[in-house]
């Protein structure tokens, strides 16, 4: 089996992520991973729990994770993403912080840091 540096193991998840394929994006987490907010509570550990918290997410139509910045380090991989989401309020976009260490080919943590929701308005009937 042919080990995948974290470099492209990360640009997997986001292809993953942005195809909504859970069962692909999943299998680049280790069974017994981590998800936190950046520096703080844990909001998800081990496969059970993260699949249902991205099922969630990957119900939203419009959801997008566009890369607007790569940082490597070793196993540490920094993505500075904008998401198109689908917000209670509208469509909207949210600027994101994904911090991810990779171990034996696989994430082992994943934080997530948040920016402000920008709410895009509805278009006005006409």
């Amino acid at each position: 089996m042919h080990i995948l540096s974290p470099v492209d193991l990360i640009q997997r998840q986001l292809d993953a992520y942005n195809a909504k394929d859970v069962d692909a994006w999943l299998a680049t987490y280790a069974a017994d991973a981590q998800q936190f907010t950046l520096h703080g509570e844990l909001l998800a550990a081990g496969h059970a729990a993260i699949r249902s918290r991205i099922l969630v997410r990957f119900a939203e139509p419009d959801l997008y994770a566009e890369l607007l910045q790569r940082t490597v380090m070793g196993p540490i991989v920094v993505d500075y993403e904008r998401i198109t989401r689908n917000f209670p309020e509208s469509r909207g976009t949210v600027e994101m912080l994904c911090v991810y260490e990779v171990a034996d080919g696989l994430i082992q943590k994943a934080s997530f840091a948040l920016g402000e929701q920008v709410v895009i308005a509805p278009a006005l009937a006409r």
